[in-house]
């Protein structure tokens, strides 16, 4: 591998841990864009990179601050809840995935677009305002 690409892998993947263990994402948002821009990898390459990035270690030692922490304030996390949901995301994870190596890269870049797109509505509130908006003209 060439200095230059690891450097950039480097950095993604800071950016990506950073924004992760700060506010819970990183994968899906950071990681697979950039490695999608930057690496010029597939859809379907950055968002299997990013699965296999996020695997235990990762994921373990953020959990494993966060534990620890919300202990300390008073607001355990409740391991039967992380136990339920992790089976969950683990079957999900397959079907999924089974389910975007059958998609077209185009395709599936649209819909990882359009995920990300309706995420940012929701998150600022703009879902709400075209509502209100629509309502208005009504």
């Amino acid at each position: 591998m060439a200095t230059q690409q690891i450097i950039t892998l480097v950095l993604i993947g800071l950016a990506a841990g950073i924004l992760s263990g700060l506010i819970g994402v990183g994968g899906g948002v950071i990681m697979v864009p950039a490695l999608a821009f930057f690496m010029h990898f597939s859809q379907h390459q950055a968002q299997g990179t990013s699965l296999g990035v996020l695997t235990l270690p990762v994921a373990a030692l953020a959990f494993y601050k966060y534990y620890t922490e919300c202990q300390k304030m008073g607001t355990p996390i409740d391991i039967r809840v992380v136990l339920v949901l992790a089976c969950g995301f683990a079957i999900g994870g397959y079907l999924g995935s089974s389910m975007a190596v059958k998609i077209d890269k185009e395709m599936l870049k649209k819909i990882f677009g359009a995920i990300m797109l309706y995420t940012a509505f929701k998150l600022f509130g703009w879902d709400q305002l075209i509502i209100r908006w629509i309502k208005a003209l009504v």
